[in-house]
């Protein structure tokens, strides 16, 4: 009996246990459910929804740096930089370790910063007295370059910090603006913010110069730390193209500086200037007013008047008029017309007569053909048009000068203009440029036809296009279009249109662009304005335009200079045009090329002595400047490859340099900043072109910063 009692308490204890257990594992079941369904706080941090939400695999997105844009020398007119933000720390708190993180001294702080950034000392005051942990300072405090920021921290003011970001930057300002367009920042899907090219070649070319984004998958606790040594993949980002333009940076500050020169004189609607390679087609540089400046975005037009505007050409059409008539064998110069006027009987109503006349109502009299394109007669076209092309020949013609269609520029916008005519007067109105439209890249197009013996060339505006590891994946240049004419025909036109500029006596319409000893030729034009569905008259109504090649017997640059409503209505496009032709002919070194053929290919001269070398490259006909007095060459500008023609410059880094400065006068932009580079000194460069000023005297000891004023003309 004393055995069976003692296992029944056994049997009851284990009972009670088993109960005690049960009890317990179903308190935590509750207790696991309610903090589960309640979202009880852990650890007094997160949420159990939260833990579980953040113990998982993460991915984010690493972004691409944007590509940049370069000109044909590789100098950058777009790229991104790095942008900075100021910010004050205003909270006391932030200093309660006895470290000062907060601005104490408020009015030392406002008046320091009052110096360096576009905001008056008491709004700067009046910001720092504000009652927040943390401040910004408008837009005198936004987007400062590497440089404001690095002298704002020089300050050492306490409480003083930045917000660093990326933005595009274009260093030259309003510099070929509508070419290369600009960019805006969008929110993504993604949460992340891009960079969006619009208008020019930023748009076009959006996503080459994006790239591609790249990614980082990783795992995370529930507290959204990453765990350590799990499992991460990670896939690069793709850093955009960059993009090499045909774009010449000094031609197109020769036509910047010559663009707004005719936009102050005139105060026009607009003025244009465009210049292509005659050689190859390669757009070399154009500029136009109103420009903006993209970095602030300061539009007046989002129109890009060089493919986006159509108008009437005027006179210059006469050009391709009388090619056309040329080409087709049938053209004899000497045959006479008589100029003034002609009347037409309407096709529309035979009661009706139209009469169109020459600029000169009263004429010349009877005069040739080639005289009558000297004196840009329109009843010469109209004659034409009645002896020796029909009207079908010359719509004909036009389209195969490239005009009534788009060129294919990588430029959105771009207009095909309009060649529609239908009666005879129609025709012959169209053969003096007016009812009709075009642009100004047909223009060059067209003109490239007489400046490659009548081989149409395609213009092109990207010289290649290179990604981010160095490879070229785009490359262009020379395209021929297919023969439109023949060399017979062009060298006739380049007769003729060498007859508007250069004539015998002073009757030619484009005398006014004589350069003596430069072989320019080419068209003038004047066109009406047709709005509102009429013919503008009075002052100051017309397009005045200019089309010319240079030079003439082996041309180099064709140049399209335009302008809309000058105010008083004069011609103010004649002396820039002539200008800039000045300019980039001796840029080129066109009118040295014709005295001297020879050239000589530069060596590699390290390590040379440099008395030999000297000798040598002088003996040449080249220019040659020796940095020091030593006796051996450690380094030279230009590099080996490199093939220079009588006069060019050569300059030799001895090793005794001596910092001593040189005379850099006249020097162009690219010239002087390679040779401060090799003279290893520190400088600071402004203006493009050619150099005018410089801080420390021609054989003076360098002692100092360089600075150096460039110019736009020679």
């Amino acid at each position: 009996m004393k055995d069976k009692k003692i296992h029944t308490n056994k049997l009851k204890i284990g009972n009670g246990v088993y109960l005690l257990v049960f009890f317990l594992f179903l308190v935590l079941a509750v207790s696991l459910g309610y903090r589960c369904l309640v979202d009880y706080k852990a650890n007094g941090t997160v949420t159990i929804s939260e833990f579980i939400k953040n113990r998982n695999i993460v991915e984010d997105v690493i972004l691409p740096e944007r590509g940049s844009i370069y000109d044909i020398k590789g100098n950058v007119l777009a790229e991104d930089v790095a942008s900075y933000t100021l910010i004050a720390y205003l909270d006391p708190k932030r200093s309660e370790d006895g470290v000062i993180r907060h601005v104490v001294d408020k009015e030392k702080t406002a008046k320091e910063l009052s110096k360096l950034i576009n905001t008056s000392y008491d709004r700067v005051l009046e910001i720092l007295n504000k009652k927040a942990y943390q401040v910004e300072f408008g837009t005198g405090g936004k987007n400062l370059s590497q440089l404001e920021m690095e002298k704002i921290k020089a300050l050492n003011l306490p409480g003083i910090d930045f917000i660093k970001s990326t933005k595009r930057y274009y260093p030259y300002g309003d510099f070929a603006s509508y070419l290369l367009g600009y960019t805006k920042n969008k929110e993504h899907e993604d949460g992340n913010t891009y960079m969006v090219g619009e208008l020019g070649i930023e748009g076009y070319y959006n996503t080459e110069l994006t790239g591609k984004s790249g990614y980082i998958t990783y795992e995370k606790d529930g507290r959204g730390n990453i765990i350590a040594n799990s499992n991460e993949y990670r896939e690069e980002a793709i850093d955009g193209d960059n993009i090499y333009l045909t774009i010449d940076s000094s031609i197109e500050l020769f036509i910047q500086n010559e663009v707004n020169k005719i936009q102050k004189n005139s105060k026009s609607e607009w003025v244009l200037m465009a210049v292509m390679d005659a050689k190859t087609g390669a757009i070399l540089g154009y500029s136009s007013t109103p420009s903006f400046d993209p970095n602030i975005r300061n539009l007046t037009n989002y129109m890009d008047p060089f493919v986006s505007y159509s108008y009437e050409p005027g006179s210059t059409m006469k050009i391709f008029s009388y090619m056309c008539a040329v080409n087709s064998g049938k053209y004899n110069g000497k045959d006479t017309y008589m100029s003034g006027s002609k009347t037409y009987v309407s096709e529309r109503d035979k009661n009706d007569t139209i009469t169109i006349k020459d600029w000169n109502e009263k004429g010349w009299g009877r005069i040739s053909y080639d005289y009558g394109f000297a004196q840009s007669s329109n009843i010469a076209v109209a004659s034409l048009l009645e002896t020796t092309i029909t009207k079908k020949e010359l719509k004909s013609c036009y389209s195969d000068y490239g005009f009534g269609k788009q060129v294919g520029l990588p430029l959105n916008n771009e207009l095909k203009g309009d060649i529609t005519f239908t009666y005879d007067v129609e025709a012959a109105t169209a053969g003096y440029g007016q009812g009709i439209k075009i642009t100004p890249i047909q223009m060059l197009q067209g003109l490239s036809i007489i400046s490659n013996d009548g081989v149409m060339l395609k213009p092109y505006i990207v010289s290649k296009i290179v990604d981010s590891e160095g490879k070229v994946i785009l490359e262009n240049g020379r395209v021929e279009l297919g023969r439109v004419a023949t060399k017979e025909t062009t060298d006739k036109m380049k007769e003729l249109m060498r007859s508007v500029i250069n004539s015998d006596s002073r009757n030619g319409t484009g005398y006014v662009y004589q350069i003596q000893g430069y072989d320019l030729i080419g068209k003038t034009g004047t066109a009406q304005i047709f709005e509102k569905g009429k013919y503008l008259t009075g002052s100051g109504n017309y397009i005045y335009s200019f089309a010319g090649i240079y030079p003439g017997d082996d041309p180099e640059i064709i140049i399209y200079t335009a302008i809309k409503k000058p105010q008083d209505g004069n011609n103010y496009i004649a002396g820039p045009t002539k200008d800039a032709i000045i300019n980039i002919s001796k840029y080129y070194g066109v009118e040295e090329k014709k005295k001297v053929n020879a050239t000589v290919t530069v060596e590699n001269y390290d390590n040379k002595l440099a008395a030999n070398i000297k000798k040598e490259l002088a003996s040449s006909a080249l220019k040659v400047i020796t940095l020091g007095n030593g006796n051996k060459i450690i380094n030279q500008y230009p590099k080996n490859g490199i093939t220079l023609g009588k006069g060019d410059m050569v300059v030799l880094l001895t090793n005794d340099y001596d910092k001593t400065m040189l005379d850099f006068t006249g020097m162009s932009y690219k010239d002087v900043k390679n040779i401060l580079d090799l003279m290893n000194v520190e400088y600071s460069l402004s203006g493009y072109g050619y150099a005018k000023n410089q801080n420390i005297e021609p054989n003076e000891k360098i002692n100092s910063k360089i600075v150096i004023e460039f110019s736009g003309l020679y």
